[in-house]
């Protein structure tokens, strides 16, 4: 692009022209505010001054229709629409089997990689990750650029954190250690807004409502938020099929490693007692589906457990992988090779010196 000329008339001298070069073009005497702006001198048309007119008023955002509907769409100032992905509540409704990967790193650019793999939800994990509030953000936000739905973990079932996290806007929500249905009937009270619930409003403000700029949101978000229930006790597994049926649970999130804790088991999660109760709770859970609606099973894969036997059992949400363990198993293998490519190769040479000895004792 051509560089911007100013011209000195005729009164000027080249010394008093550096001068006030050094100062902003506003404060240019007359003599040298005569700007070139000829086609010639940039490579552009003449631009027309910008008036407040020249731009068109924007619409707020509006969920008229509910996002499980595939045809879900919302326009701009543009013509073309914007397709939003179906939520998890709908592709479950539609039988689909979802897979998807636990966060506990609260590394925002590992939460992109997994929404880019392709993972069909990322679980958010409060409970044993290190994060809070302001770490599990970030994260969303990389997840949210990847059209990736995230679930949120609390760290322990009260109305403050979860009225926290949902402002947050989270797809599904996820509550630990659920022993009764009346703990179950709490939890569904805590996402929602009165007289439905206890939930505090601050919808106009925050995340979960794109800061009050959607206006549908008071009268969809109930039906796009998904509520998990954690079973991870003997209790809650004696309660399941009651749990299963509370109105507003949607899936019995089985908690493995904890139930084993709580028979005795913690470093036995695999022991035959510890799978014949989860074989008791997911009997309970698919019965109270068929029977009564009930919710869906999910839960996670085990190295003894794996992602396709859940399946085969029944379960629509199967996570089979955690960030950190993904990661320390990379490591730990990668250092692996190293080491035993040293070892490998100080055979090699042994090998060869004790060849070069033998071939010239040999001679």
């Amino acid at each position: 692009m051509a560089a911007l000329t100013v011209t000195a008339t005729a009164t000027g001298s080249s010394s008093t022209l550096s001068k006030y070069l050094r100062k902003p073009l506003s404060v240019l005497p007359s003599q040298f505010t005569s700007i070139s702006t000829s086609k010639s001198a940039f490579g552009l048309k003449t631009l027309s001054p910008i008036t407040i007119s020249s731009f068109k008023s924007l619409t707020p955002l509006k969920s008229s229709t509910s996002p499980s509907d595939p045809s879900r769409t919302t326009r701009g100032a543009t013509s073309s629409a914007v397709q939003y992905p179906r939520t998890l509540k709908s592709r479950l409704q539609n039988g689909e089997t979802l897979y998807g990967i636990f966060l506990l790193s609260f590394n925002p650019t590992l939460a992109e990689i997994a929404g880019l793999a392709g993972y069909d939800f990322v679980v958010v994990d409060m409970e044993h990750g290190h994060g809070g509030i302001s770490d599990a953000l970030p994260c969303l936000h990389a997840l949210a650029a990847t059209r990736t739905p995230a679930i949120i973990r609390l760290p322990e079932t009260c109305a403050t954190w979860a009225k926290k996290v949902l402002d947050l806007g989270p797809e599904g929500i996820m509550f630990p250690m659920i022993e009764s249905p009346k703990a179950a009937r709490k939890a569904v009270s805590y996402c929602r807004f009165p007289p439905g619930g206890v939930r505090g409003s601050a919808h106009t403000v925050v995340r979960a409502s794109k800061y009050g700029i959607d206006e549908g949101y008071l009268s969809n978000y109930e039906d796009e938020l998904l509520i998990m229930c954690q079973i991870e006790s003997e209790e809650g597994v004696k309660k399941v099929n009651e749990i299963a049926t509370v109105d507003g649970v949607d899936c019995i999130q089985m908690g493995p490693l904890d139930l084993s804790a709580s028979m005795g088991y913690l470093w036995d999660p695999g022991n035959k007692k510890v799978k014949e109760m989860m074989r008791t709770a997911e009997k309970g859970v698919l019965e109270s589906k068929a029977e009564n609606g009930g919710a869906y099973l999910t839960g996670f894969a085990l190295p003894f457990d794996g992602p396709s036997d859940l399946k085969t059992r029944g379960y629509h949400m199967v996570s089979g992988a955690v960030d950190v363990g993904l990661f320390r198993s990379a490591a730990v293998e990668d250092v692996k090779r190293f080491k035993m490519s040293l070892i490998e190769g100080s055979d090699d040479e042994n090998d060869d010196s004790k060849d070069s000895d033998e071939k010239y004792w040999s001679e």
